[in-house]
């Protein structure tokens, strides 16, 4: 048996490193370090609850607006309050941008690049795809970022600014909407949809939304040119369809008023979320504690010398089970037919993965321009929210990456205990107390690691879009 550490990994927001064992020329087992301890959770502690608002955004740069969802829907829970329509729609609205920025920033630099590698040289596709998508010198990159810099205007005249706005509260947002900024944003949004559907799909969204087989995704490929349909080729032609499977167990929180909640079984049965199930195994974890306890009790205290334990992320169960989240989650729980095809036949693959992500491009942001049209300026988008001196509340909303949880108590009007378990903390968990690998640590077994097997396996890690910083806030 050989060992081979892989990282640190570039275009990762954070550190990360994987350590393989191989043999016969195939990873035989996996292990996911977190190596960057940030402490957010013991920062919270003996503030007042508002500052969360402050302080959890700073946890990620490219993820900020899902951390100060969390935060203020368990504020909101813990004040007991609904904030108004209006309040409602701006916050979707902002969470809604971000995420999509996120998908396709994702897409074109952190994901697309590993196919411009000289080790696929020989293959028909390589011209294209170096050609639009080298790292930085790319002819896609550029388009990319003018198009992201405008889209995130919308953020500008709904929330005051990007990253680590305070406009999301418990109450709602505190930047109301005018006539004449609703105009603006329905234009911003429309101005979007003509980038992504000529240059991202080639295609309407609402037709490629309605995809809904594997032999159509791949028929409506082969009569395009656009960037996804080059991926498609690409991945079709690697056979990215056919790997990166963990055990197809998937948890979605639930998103905006279209993505319902639920836990999605192997055999695609899906069931109703119970957030009493989830519980955080600190096992092989640099951190005290040992067997899993629900976040609304966890701790979160450093023991580095602790055997047997190879990362700073802890090991997050749904009902003692692994689960994966991210955008494929959401799908599948919704129903989507193409999502559930792609899986039932070659299970939650590199492939599908992305092409979900692409999928929640082309359904939200119909949505966010039917979410324009219900502002009603004049009307409220904030309601007070005084908090109690003492109780306890969570937050569970849907980050572009998967399912995102706030769990806090307070005492004596400041915060006893906060805890939060991000997307990747599920994706990219170690083992268990029972020894059960976490979604990544699985999906990389089986895979060659021999010569020139690298870029599969980074296929196989960019395909869960990792966020280190959130592993382990």
């Amino acid at each position: 048996m050989t060992r081979i550490v892989l990282g640190p990994f570039n275009r990762v927001e954070g550190d990360l490193e994987i350590s393989l064992e191989v043999a016969a020329g195939e990873v035989q087992a996996a292990r996911v370090n977190s190596p960057l301890f940030r402490g957010f959770e013991q920062v919270l502690i003996g503030r007042a609850p508002e500052d969360a608002l402050a302080i959890v955004p700073r946890i990620c740069g490219i993820c900020s607006v899902a951390q100060s969802a969390a935060a203020a829907n368990a504020l909101a829970q813990l004040a007991g309050v609904t904030p108004p329509p209006n309040g409602v729609l701006a916050a979707r609205l902002v969470q809604a941008t971000e995420n999509l920025a996120d998908h396709l920033t994702h897409f074109y630099l952190f994901f697309m690049p590993d196919f411009a590698r000289p080790a696929y040289v020989d293959r028909r596709w390589h011209g294209e795809i170096a050609r639009r998508f080298t790292a930085q010198t790319g002819s896609a990159v550029a388009p990319w970022l003018q198009a992201r810099a405008r889209l995130f205007n919308l953020t500008g005249f709904l929330a005051g600014r990007w990253p680590h706005t305070l406009a999301v509260q418990p109450g709602g947002s505190t930047k109301a909407t005018t006539a004449a900024e609703r105009i603006r944003l329905a234009a911003l949004l429309r101005e979007f949809r003509h980038f992504v559907e000529r240059e991202v799909l080639g295609d309407a969204l609402e037709a490629f939304a309605g995809i809904a087989s594997l032999d159509g995704l791949n028929a409506w490929a082969e009569e395009r040119a656009s960037d996804f349909a080059c991926f498609l080729r690409a991945a079709e032609d690697l056979g990215l369809h056919a790997i990166g499977q963990a055990e197809d167990r998937f948890l979605s929180f639930g998103a905006y008023d279209r993505f319902p909640a639920g836990m999605v079984a192997p055999d695609l049965t899906v069931n109703r979320l119970d957030p009493d199930k989830i519980a955080e195994d600190a096992s092989h974890a640099w951190l005290l504690g040992d067997g899993p306890l629900p976040p609304a009790q966890g701790e979160t205290r450093v023991h580095a010398d602790k055997a047997d334990a190879y990362t700073w992320c802890k090991a997050p169960r749904y009902a003692g089970q692994v689960v994966e989240t991210g955008a494929l989650a959401r799908q599948l729980a919704a129903g989507h037919p193409l999502l559930r095809d792609l899986v039932s036949r070659h299970g939650g693959s590199v492939t599908a993965r992305i092409v979900a992500r692409m999928l929640e491009v082309a359904l939200i942001l119909p949505a966010m321009e039917s979410w324009v049209r219900d502002l009603r300026p004049g009307e409220p988008f904030c309601v007070p929210a005084p908090l109690p001196e003492s109780g306890s509340a969570f937050g569970l909303v849907e980050a572009a990456r998967g399912s995102l949880g706030h769990w806090l108590s307070v005492k004596r009007g400041r915060i006893e205990r906060y805890q939060i378990i991000a997307p990747t903390t599920w994706n990219f968990s170690p083992r268990d107390a029972q020894g059960l690998p976490g979604s990544l640590e699985q999906a990389l077994v089986g895979l060659p690691a021999g010569a020139g097997a690298v870029p599969t396996i980074q296929h196989v890690v960019r395909s869960f879009d990792p966020c280190m910083v959130c592993t382990v806030h």
